[in-house]
């Protein structure tokens, strides 16, 4: 029995806001804008090559409160390039250590030991993370 994530619900202030952030500085595709009247609506956006996608939902009481959501890349310098280049707002690459976080890629650059963050308008936060190889399961 497969149990697959497909869709995760981003608490925001602003939707359109937010919905211009993720297609426009992060580079989402917008799968879905709906309306039904003035208090429902439904965006949802996906990040390329992804199967999971993300809902926008304005939430007054709490946006910004999703934190640790991971972005995974097979290049973290091409990835963190090019999103600061749509002008988002990116961390410098690091890496753990026995220190804690320390600034840099993982020296060996291996497979899950590297990322770089950003946040949305809100606070939402991401870490994008490189995994250059999958082992098939």
């Amino acid at each position: 029995m497969d149990f697959t994530l497909e869709l995760i619900v981003v608490p925001v202030s602003d939707v359109d806001r937010a919905k211009s952030f993720y297609s426009e500085q992060v580079g989402f595709h917008v799968d879905v804008d709906h309306r039904a009247g003035e208090d429902f609506r439904v965006v949802q956006l996906t990040p390329p090559g992804s199967s999971c996608s993300i809902t926008l939902m304005r939430n007054n009481d709490s946006p910004g409160s999703l934190q640790g959501l991971h972005l995974i890349v097979s290049d973290i310098d091409a990835a963190r390039t090019e999103l600061a280049g749509r002008g988002t707002d990116v961390s410098g690459v690091f890496h753990f250590d026995e220190g804690g976080q320390t600034p840099g890629p993982d020296p060996e650059r291996r497979d899950y030991g590297s990322f770089f963050s950003f946040s949305d308008p809100d606070g939402n936060g991401w870490l994008v993370q490189e995994v250059r190889s999958r082992t098939a399961t």
